[in-house]
């Protein structure tokens, strides 16, 4: 019990902290400071000059790092599942236990990879930015179908262009990989106009080949891979919407009670009426009443 209040009390302190907005620019500017880190690395004169300095900021933006990730952890002391339920949580431990672990001087390169990898939490801290990644995950289902139909057309216009351009046309089309290499690049249209002009001289097939390449691969494919991004994104920015929106949502039944209100003070006022109405007539009934004892019989 002591140990619950503890936690408790904990995270009463660390959580206004960690919802605070210079928390969230603190860890944006961090984050800012280890890709522009990255990007010094990349320049050799400053690397040889300066390599001693560059290291011992890596080493601060990883403290900074840690003290994030210990902060976001005491802030849900109280509830520790739900620190572990956040998928942010999981990458940000994720990318500190693997940056911690020891590749020696071969892996280098990874470790340049996982310090790159923080460039992405970048997301975390900007909303709109959380929103096209929660968008980008959401279509990923609809992506798989996508990608099936489209390695299919591909397959297909890769072998017709084997048996059409494959012997006069060997740097392109010289094999299946080769050919679906070629047309996957093609899809942009960029010197689509050249490989038409150099197939004329092959094949009168050449402008059917390409033509319905163009609109299948080109125009139907890609525009069906932008139509199911938008609509991840229109979902996604509904339930961004509808989670905001639910605190304030649980009073909308209050303009319901007005009218029960209206309702009982009517019945109320109809009830007093009535005793009203009630009263007069006995009030009057005992004038007559009255009156006639005061005439007397004649």
């Amino acid at each position: 019990m002591l140990a619950e209040t503890r936690r408790k009390a904990v995270a009463e302190r660390a959580r206004p902290v960690v919802e605070s907005s210079g928390f969230s620019a603190a860890a944006l500017l961090s984050i800012l400071g280890n890709a522009t880190l990255l990007a010094l690395e990349t320049y050799p004169h400053l690397f040889r000059a300066h390599g001693a300095l560059l290291a011992d900021l890596q080493h601060v933006f990883l403290g900074l790092f840690a003290l994030e990730i210990a902060a976001r952890a005491l802030a849900e002391a109280d509830r520790p599942r739900s620190f572990f339920t956040d998928p942010w949580n999981i990458f940000d431990l994720f990318l500190l236990v693997a940056t911690l672990v020891p590749f020696g001087n071969s892996g280098a390169g990874v470790l340049r990879l996982l310090r790159l990898a923080r460039v992405l939490r970048a997301a975390r801290m900007l909303p709109h930015v959380r929103l096209i990644a929660t968008a980008i995950g959401r279509s990923l289902p609809g992506m798989v179908g996508f990608l099936m139909v489209g390695a299919i057309v591909l397959f297909l216009y890769s072998m017709v262009g084997w048996m059409l351009f494959g012997r006069s046309d060997p740097e392109h089309y010289g094999t299946v990989g080769l050919a679906g290499l070629t047309l996957f690049l093609l899809i942009t249209l960029d010197g689509i106009g050249d490989m038409v002009r150099s197939g004329l001289d092959v094949t009168t097939w050449t402008i059917p080949y390409y033509v319905s390449f163009v609109l299948f691969a080109s125009f139907l494919l890609v525009n069906t891979l932008i139509g199911v991004v938008i609509t991840s994104l229109d979902e996604a920015r509904e339930a961004a919407g509808g989670e905001s929106a639910a605190p304030a949502a649980e009073p909308a039944p209050a303009p319901v009670v007005p009218a029960q209100g209206l309702r009982s003070h009517v019945g109320e006022l109809r009830s007093v009426l009535l005793a009203l109405e009630h009263a007069v007539r006995e009030e009057a009934d005992g004038r007559e009443v009255a009156s006639r004892e005061v005439r007397g019989p004649r």
